[in-house]
């Protein structure tokens, strides 16, 4: 969203950003006096010592604070005024700083500039409405941080799914020619497009015949998931390699066949060991004796 639209759906007017600039020359000598009072409400919160474990840092972000409310004040809401909100968010996610805790502090911090406004020895004129365009800029300011900081969790969530569902779909080589896939968890549509993506790329980089999907470690299966399953094993056969579906257990046949779910022409097995020796077969490999 633009900056228009955005200030737009806050309903903030030219008028209101002239009303906080007016604050701000009330305001502006007293900032570090404000920030003095915000840190004793912050100071009781069980969260302080955990975000502020050194004196060093605790002065760094005061100063800090003092250049972000200056700026505020100034009101010139833009492209780099946008940046630097969305820098706090990015420093917020990266400690972890819970929403709870930054909402609550920005809802302090309105209750402490309200109150120096009404204590002054005169009152600004228009102090309903400036009290509100500060309110509108608070409000303004604070989703842009956490729509920052929900961005920046959501991509790690993505990058660690990611990561998940890599390390889920180990399809591994366990003979010249034999490819093996033990799936774990639940299979939806998302899983099955990445399991037979990489399945089909290790096919076409091994040149493998016989393909073994174990489904043993799957937590249920449905008419859902036994079609996914199926669409996996028809791919693998256009690549020239044969599937063979293993850990078919007897809740599973049966669900299967309450289900009425067709299988079509894919071998299924009970166990990983029928299924390496049906591999090897349609590979022309033979087990030794010993090996039985």
């Amino acid at each position: 969203m633009n900056i228009v639209d955005l200030l737009k759906k806050f309903e903030l007017t030219e008028m209101d950003l002239e009303l906080v600039r007016s604050a701000g020359t009330i305001l502006a000598p007293q900032l570090e006096d404000f920030i003095d009072d915000w840190y004793v409400w912050l100071e009781v919160q069980p969260e302080f010592k955990q975000f502020f474990p050194d004196l060093e840092n605790f002065k760094r972000v005061k100063k800090l604070q003092v250049i972000n409310w200056r700026e505020f004040f100034e009101a010139g809401i833009n492209d780099d005024y946008i940046a630097h909100r969305r820098h706090i968010g990015e420093v917020h996610a990266r400690i972890d700083l819970p929403t709870d805790v930054y909402l609550a502090g920005m809802s302090k911090s309105l209750q402490l500039l309200v109150g120096r406004l009404k204590s002054g020895k005169k009152k600004p004129n228009k102090l309903d409405a400036m009290i509100e365009a500060i309110s509108k800029m608070i409000y303004f300011d604070s989703y842009v941080v956490i729509d920052t900081i929900h961005s920046i969790n959501k991509d790690r969530i993505a990058e660690h799914s990611k990561a998940m569902m890599e390390m889920s779909t180990p399809v591994t080589a366990i003979w010249e020619g034999v490819l093996l896939l033990p799936l774990v968890g639940i299979i939806d549509s998302q899983r099955t497009q990445d399991v037979m993506n990489k399945t089909l790329e290790k096919i076409a980089e091994s040149r493998a015949k016989a393909f073994v999907l174990d489904i043993s470690g799957v937590g249920a299966v449905d008419t859902g998931v036994a079609n996914h399953l199926i669409r996996i094993t028809q791919a693998t056969k256009l690549m020239g390699c044969e599937s063979i579906i293993s850990g078919i257990s007897p809740a599973i046949a049966r669900t299967l066949v309450e289900l009425g779910v067709n299988v079509g022409g894919v071998e299924t097995t009970a166990t990983l060991r029928d299924a390496f020796e049906l591999a090897l077969e349609k590979i022309g490999e033979e087990i030794g004796q010993d090996a039985k």
